[in-house]
């Protein structure tokens, strides 16, 4: 939302104020402000001229001479403009000048000087009109400084629509006024409105609330004989200076009066609109809005209606709260109109606003449960602004309101101990008293007991409890001015969980040891992603009224997920693997909940490295995570795929204590593809609430040997089916063997060959080859008894 300070300083003086200073401290005490505006201090120079004399350019079908009074003397100007004639007062910037931050100097045209510029209103930067010259009044004094005339020269700055969402007040320019008169210690003016009693002998206007839970108040008044069709200058320039267009005056005033009181009103066409009826209709229908637009309206949006004659129905003329209908619009003709001042129930704007698809700037701020006790001062300012331009506009009804829900009137009490115990600091009772004055609340003290009013403006779903009263004393206090202390409230530590420790070990072992990156992603699979990957998205519990249909499905595996971070990230490195710690849904419950689990995904990618050797590098990393955190070792055994991107050959299960952990694989030719037809993925994945909850093997000590060890390395040709730990009970209680490990592994005329390697070591002596030679027969007798072949 655009705020204009020369529209505050209507309300507020704040003449000889550090503006800047001002709009800091707003930011500090009431709602952020995210970038401020210098309008019209590029230009310089520009006054109110009169054209005195129009010829045609003898060269050109385009450009007119003119002489052009500009208060100091005559100009001759080359203007192309096509709205140029004798007597017309325009914006002319003189020689020396400036617009848009561009100097005006003297300059040949076609042939002819030209000593200054005459301007549209987009030149000047007041609106968005560049169809010719701006038009000003007859009566404009010329030679005029146009910024001093028009309120050109002005601060906006731009205020941060979600810190508003509580505060409805502050929807326009009056509510923000209050706060400046607050933290500057100014007065707050009144605003000057109409007496609307003097009008209580006319007619009242025919108004019916036939929904009497979707509309709160609704206030009507009637005015004819309006002859003035064009706003003010400077109210056009406001208007555009806070992100609206002018269109006429009967609707510029409206959207004056919403910019300025928060307030959204609708003007009738009393032609076309006589009386009201405020309702929701049994069957759904079309609707045209002002904007153009055929909208389906559903049975729970509440419309403004019209009575229709000879028993038909009433005829809708507005969406209650969002925008009027093109058929009862304001048009250039119209000289009467029926006044709509209203409240409706904020929950209903905001769910009809989004089933129409349409949000404005009426239902975002009734959207805010505006307070019902605006609507009748709005009408008071509407007609003051509108006597004031047209003197000869007549009211014709009595104000008609049909109030239909009150809020209760909210008063607090509490002490000045309660206030600082909650605020911490010393505040003195005057100025409690003083800043809540300031904010419009009721305030009185007898001893040390305050009893406060909440406004009207704040009642309505904003300042509810004693809490709400210490945060407004607080922010106009100034938290800047607290004095930071040390709490005095006692700490205590936080025992870690067996989750906790197992989760922290493994990020902690992922990525010192094996330089893997951490990720975070969403709990669903995204389906766009999934399409590049090749990736066809499982069925599983869905999300309801997800953002876009392609986050719906909840996730089965963290695969897919670290599959798309690898793909987006290929050009990162070479080789470079990702993890994360996630949760993962399979499907539902009993109790109808989502079967939720938390898995470690892990995915490594390589461009250096064969498929073998990374695959072969993830079963090392979760070896040494169930070793390192649980000292237990892990068994893995080929399985059918879960998933279709899993390669069906390269898939293993990971096993322990009898209990499935979880998987590691390598991928379909397909996906891997869509990943990089150069590289090498694979991934895996571990449940970590099973893995947390794994008994953890006894901790051993082994004293290192002093004396040098002896490797002997043996190549054996495997069985069709044999694994590797189906020939662990070969070496199984050899003496002096201290470990076995893999050296290389390949295949050969269809049968897989291992090359082991056996440490042998003593603590008492250096062993010789003649004493582990037996030991060694032993093995190769048992491996070849388990039918293994010995090469060498």
């Amino acid at each position: 939302m655009l705020i204009s300070m020369n529209w505050i300083n209507d309300f507020v003086d704040l003449r000889g104020l550090d503006i800047p200073a001002l709009i800091q401290r707003f930011t500090l005490s009431t709602a952020e402000v995210e970038d401020v505006y210098e309008m019209g201090r590029d230009l310089r120079g520009v006054v109110a001229g009169k054209i005195l004399s129009v010829e045609n350019h003898p060269d050109s079908k385009k450009l007119h001479l003119l002489k052009v009074d500009g208060g100091d003397k005559i100009y001759d100007v080359v203007c192309g403009a096509p709205n140029v004639r004798e007597g017309l007062i325009v914006p002319f910037v003189k020689e020396g000048g400036m617009v848009g931050g561009q100097e005006i100097s003297m300059a040949v045209l076609a042939g002819y000087e030209s000593h200054g510029m005459c301007c549209s209103e987009k030149e000047l930067g007041i609106s968005a009109d560049h169809s010719g010259l701006m038009e000003l009044p007859d009566d404009t004094p010329v030679g005029r400084d146009m910024t001093e005339l028009y309120g050109i020269i002005d601060t906006v700055f731009e205020v941060d629509n979600k810190s508003l969402t509580n505060r409805p007040d502050l929807w326009g320019h009056y509510g923000i006024a209050r706060e400046f008169a607050a933290l500057s210690g100014r007065e707050l003016k009144p605003l000057e409105t109409v007496s609307l009693e003097q009008f209580d002998e006319l007619d009242p206007i025919d108004i019916e609330v036939e929904d009497k839970e979707l509309c709160y108040r609704y206030t009507g008044l009637k005015v004819r004989n309006i002859t003035k069709k064009v706003s003010p200058v400077d109210m056009r320039i406001r208007l555009f200076y806070c992100g609206s267009r002018a269109i006429n005056l009967l609707a510029d005033l409206t959207n004056y009066l919403m910019l300025e009181m928060g307030q959204p009103m609708h003007a009738f066409d009393c032609a076309k609109v006589d009386s009201i009826r405020v309702k929701r209709f049994d069957a759904p229908f079309t609707f045209t809005t002002l904007d153009g637009t055929e909208r389906k309206v559903d049975e729970n949006t509440l419309m403004i209606c019209t009575k229709s004659g000879n028993g038909l129905e009433d005829t809708p003329v507005a969406v209650a709260g969002i925008m009027g209908g093109l058929d009862s619009e304001i048009e250039d003709d119209t000289d009467s109109l029926l006044l709509e001042s209203a409240n409706f129930d904020g929950a209903s704007v905001r769910k009809s606003s989004t089933r129409l698809g349409l949000r404005t700037d009426a239902s975002m701020r009734y959207e805010k449960t505006l307070d019902p006790e605006m609507t009748v001062p709005a009408i008071g300012r509407f007609m003051k602004l509108l006597l004031d331009i047209d003197p000869g506009a007549q009211v014709i009804s009595r104000l008609t309101d049909v109030y239909v829900k009150r809020y209760p009137q909210v008063e607090l009490s509490f002490d000045k101990a309660y206030v600082d115990r909650y605020t911490g600091i010393e505040i003195e009772d005057k100025r409690i008293i003083e800043t809540l004055l300031s904010l419009g609340f009721g305030a009185k003290q007898e001893g040390d007991r305050f009893t406060v009013q909440v406004p009207s403006w704040r009642a309505t779903k904003d300042v509810t409890i004693k809490a709400d009263i210490i945060e407004e004393i607080t922010r106009i206090y100034g938290y800047d001015n607290f004095e930071i202390k040390t709490t005095v409230s006692p700490l205590y530590p936080q025992r870690k969980s067996v989750q906790n420790k197992a989760d922290n070990f493994v990020k902690d072992l992922l990525v010192q040891t094996y330089k893997l990156h951490e990720v975070h992603s969403y709990i669903w699979q995204d389906a766009r992603k999934c399409k590049i990957l090749g990736i066809e998205p499982e069925e599983n519990v869905k999300l309801i009224n997800a953002q876009t249909p392609d986050h719906e499905i909840i996730r089965r595996s963290m695969g897919p997920t670290l599959l798309s971070v690898l793909q987006e990230n290929r050009a990162f490195s070479a080789d470079f693997g990702v993890f994360e710690i996630g949760r993962v849904a399979e499907g539902l419950n009993g109790d109808g909940l989502a079967d939720e689990h938390k898995k470690l995904g892990i995915a490594l990618f390589s461009r250096t490295e064969g498929e073998k050797e990374l695959y072969m590098r993830l079963i090392g990393m979760v070896k040494a995570l169930l070793r390192s955190v649980k000292r237990v070792e892990p068994e893995l055994a080929n399985c059918e795929p879960r998933f279709k991107w899993q390669h069906p050959r390269n898939t293993a299960v990971i096993m322990a204590g009898g209990e499935s952990l979880g998987w590691v694989c390598t991928l379909t030719p397909s996906v891997l593809r869509n990943i990089d037809r150069k590289a090498a993925v694979v991934c895996g994945e571990l449940d970590m609430d099973a893995f947390a909850g794994l008994t953890a093997g006894e901790l051993g000590y082994k004293e290192p040997s002093r004396f040098p060890g002896i490797d002997i390395d043996l190549s054996v040709v495997l069985p069709e089916g044999m694994r590797f730990a189906d020939m662990e009970p070969a070496w199984e209680g050899a003496g002096h063997l201290t470990g076995v490990s893999l050296i290389d592994s390949f295949q050969q005329a269809g049968r897989r060959s291992l090359t082991l390697r056996f440490g042998f070591s003593s603590t008492e002596k250096t062993l010789s080859k003649e004493e582990v030679q037996p030991i060694v027969d032993g093995i190769v007798e048992k491996l070849g008894a388990a039918g293994a072949v010995l090469r060498s």
